[in-house]
């Protein structure tokens, strides 16, 4: 007996689809995370300071309180911001036409665990401030050395096309992590996958328009007024869903994200056939010229 795959009502990809088609993969153009432990690590190295904190509350030490509280925060900062800046570096280089962060987290945050460092030790040790200082140093060069470097320089920016293709972009990336984050409210993971497939085809859009911004006057709509509402409508259906689930606004919801992807899908298809053309045009141009000159 062939073995078949379960579709149950409750299953991903359940009741109404096409057993035969199989489930396209929701996160293509999404690169892989990866997992920085020795980041994650920063949020205990800031545990000690927290607990030294508390004993000095209840001896009476105020000033060793707010010295301990202190190295508390900037550990803390630091976790906070070199997390920060590699999830930052990472959407930097998952895109062919980007510009650096505006803010240097992973510098800032090896800044603060310098100082966090420095701080820790004079109330661990007693050293004196140039001790300390020298333990700071340490730390900041070790935190350097250990995340790198955040990016610096704008890539594939090389005119002015480009640079209003990476600011919309950024724009359209923006709403729709936001539009993800919504979509993480309906404690619901086949309905959340769905949103995570319509992403997929909007990052294929993004990766369009990267590639060839030429396109982006064609592209704007879409990164702009369809996107836009596409957030705006997951906002709300996350609301309503959250009060009391809706089987007529879910199957709204659906047939809007159906209609949405179906647009995308087809707009991209349409620049892609569009690039093709061209590259026809001028392939033939070529040929009628070397035949003219009697080189072909």
């Amino acid at each position: 007996m062939v073995a078949r795959r379960h579709r149950g009502r409750y299953s991903p990809n359940g009741a109404g689809d096409d057993p035969r088609t199989p489930p396209a993969d929701r996160f293509a153009g999404r690169p892989a995370r990866r997992v920085h432990g020795g980041a994650r690590l920063l949020y205990l190295a800031a545990i000690p300071m927290l607990v030294a904190a508390i004993v000095a509350i209840f001896s009476g030490d105020a000033v060793g309180t707010a010295l301990r509280l202190g190295a508390f925060g900037l550990f803390f900062a630091a976790a906070v911001l070199i997390n920060e800046g590699l999830r930052a570096e990472e959407a930097y280089n998952a895109r062919s036409v980007a510009r650096p962060p505006a803010i240097p987290r992973k510098l800032l945050g090896a800044v603060a665990a310098g100082a966090g460092i420095a701080l820790g030790a004079r109330i661990a040790w007693q050293l004196d401030l140039l001790s300390s200082g020298i333990f700071g140093l340490v730390g900041l060069a070790a935190a350097i050395l250990g995340f790198g470097p955040d990016p610096m320089r704008a890539k594939g920016i090389a005119d002015f096309d480009s640079r209003r293709a990476a600011e919309a972009v950024e724009r359209a990336e923006a709403m729709l992590a936001e539009m993800l984050e919504a979509a993480r409210g309906f404690r619901d993971r086949a309905l959340e996958a769905r949103v995570e497939h319509f992403a997929a085809a909007a990052r294929e859009m993004f990766r369009a328009v990267e590639q060839d911004p030429r396109d982006l006057s064609r592209a704007r709509k879409f990164l702009g007024v369809y996107l836009t509402g596409a957030r705006d409508a997951t906002v709300k259906f996350a609301a309503i869903h959250a009060r009391s689930p809706d089987a007529k606004a879910r199957s709204d919801y659906e047939a809007l994200l159906d209609d949405l992807e179906a647009s995308f899908n087809a707009h991209r298809a349409e620049l892609l056939n569009d690039d093709r053309a061209a590259l026809d045009v001028e392939i033939e141009v070529l040929r009628k010229r070397l035949r003219r000159e009697g080189l072909a």
